[in-house]
């Protein structure tokens, strides 16, 4: 009975770092996106992106990556809303997911992601910086299910 109390305290421990982390991580990265280096720094994701041309073409670097943030932030506020408000939490984390599988498809589409001159596929610096977004999206999917097993059913 107290190990089930105990792994029922560490799932609980788990889910709301996860769910915090996941949070505190859209709000930082999003914040960023304001700042110029920034736009610097997500310039050779976009640019090679096909899922970003045309928002690219339309607003610009500058205005694209401000888009990008608010989003990133929007997504943030809505996964920390947990338990007080699992539906919001459901749909942030399902949106966050879907943040984190386009950063993931930069794997792809960025030249710059890979090493070049390697007889087998070695990630460069930029990949990996992307390849810790799996595990958001793990993260994102984790705090999907657990908020949307807490929207209380008629």
């Amino acid at each position: 009975m107290a190990a089930q109390s105990a792994i029922g305290k560490l799932h609980f421990g788990g889910i709301m770092a996860t769910r915090y982390g996941l949070a505190l991580n859209l709000l930082s990265i999003g914040r960023l996106k304001f700042e110029a280096y920034e736009v610097e720094n997500i310039h050779p994701l976009v640019v090679s992106s096909p899922l970003l041309r045309k928002p690219l073409e339309g607003l610009g670097e500058k205005k694209l990556a401000r888009a990008i943030g608010l989003t990133e932030i929007a997504i943030g506020g809505m996964v920390s809303t947990g338990r007080w408000a699992p539906k919001v939490s459901a749909a942030g984390s399902l949106l966050a997911a879907g943040v984190f599988a386009v950063t993931l498809s930069f794997l792809v589409t960025t030249p710059e992601a890979w090493q070049e001159g390697s007889r087998e596929p070695k990630l460069s610096p930029a990949g990996q910086f992307l390849i810790k977004d799996l595990v958001l999206l793990g993260a994102s999917l984790v705090t999907a299910a657990e908020s949307l097993s807490n929207i209380r059913r008629p």
